[in-house]
C-alpha cells in the first residue's frame, strides 16, 4: 500500500505544477478567442463563442480540481488502508 500512497503523492505534485499553468492558459486563451469572436460575422460568431466558453470553463474546472487536490489525495489514500 505504500507504493499507492507514493503514487498519489506524486500525482498531487504533478497536478500542482502543471495544472496551474494549464488552467491560466485555458482561461486566457478563452478570453482572447471570445474577444476575437466579436469581430466575426453573425453566422460564425456563435461557434467561436461556444469554443471560448468551453475553454474558460475547462480552465475553471482544472483550477477547482487543483484546489481540491490535497483533499482528494488524502481521502483516496485513506480509502486504501
Amino acid at each position: 500500500m505504500a507504493y499507492v500512497e507514493t503514487l498519489l503523492s506524486s500525482w498531487l505534485e504533478v497536478m500542482k505544477s502543471a495544472g496551474v499553468t494549464l488552467s491560466l492558459l485555458l482561461i486566457i486563451v478563452g478570453g482572447v478567442v471570445y474577444g476575437l469572436a466579436q469581430l466575426q460575422p453573425g453566422d460564425t460568431r456563435g461557434r467561436w463563442q461556444s469554443m471560448a466558453i468551453g475553454l474558460f470553463i475547462g480552465g475553471v474546472l482544472i483550477a477547482a480540481i487543483i484546489g481540491a487536490a490535497e483533499v482528494i489525495q488524502s481521502i483516496s489514500s485513506n480509502l486504501l488502508t
